[in-house]
């Protein structure tokens, strides 16, 4: 099973290595101080004493953003992230980052840090590609209301 799940999980093999000492690193992950697990595998535990982090979570559904967020136990802390610029989700599907964050929003002890352009850390031309997508949606929503309006006359 391993084989299976480690391609997808290679992002974040590469995130840790960048962190940690490849040693240590091995170390901590024999100590199972250091835990990589599917989303499907949280099912029915409860994280104490734990930092966790659910990456790419813009695609996940509703029902298992809640399922990981509702395995918090004491002592742990849960971070979120995702782009909800890049979900793969069908449309007719709702991204579970998106209406946990419409539903979360204000509840006491939830914070969200939502990042933008400048907070880029990669190449310099991603901003420059991510400035160029923003202005191409931009001009798709000029055209639909446009259009829109048109259709109106």
């Amino acid at each position: 099973m391993k084989d299976k799940i480690d391609p997808y999980l290679q992002p974040l093999y590469d995130a840790l290595q960048d962190m940690i000492p490849a040693a240590k690193l091995k170390e901590y992950m024999e100590l199972n101080i250091i835990q990589i697990a599917p989303l499907a595998f949280m099912r029915g535990r409860t994280l104490n004493d734990a930092v966790v982090i659910l990456d790419e979570a813009q695609n996940t559904t509703t029902q298992q953003i809640k399922m990981f967020l509702t395995r918090m136990g004491m002592n742990t802390k849960m971070i979120v992230t995702g782009d909800i610029t890049q979900i793969d989700l069908p449309s007719s599907q709702t991204s579970g980052l998106v209406q946990a964050m419409r539903i979360l929003r204000g509840v006491k002890g939830i914070s969200f840090v939502e990042l933008n352009k400048k907070d880029i850390v990669r190449h310099k031309i991603v901003t420059r590609i991510v400035e160029a997508y923003e202005k191409f949606d931009e001009k798709i929503k000029k055209e639909i209301i446009e259009k829109k309006e048109n259709s109106k006359k």
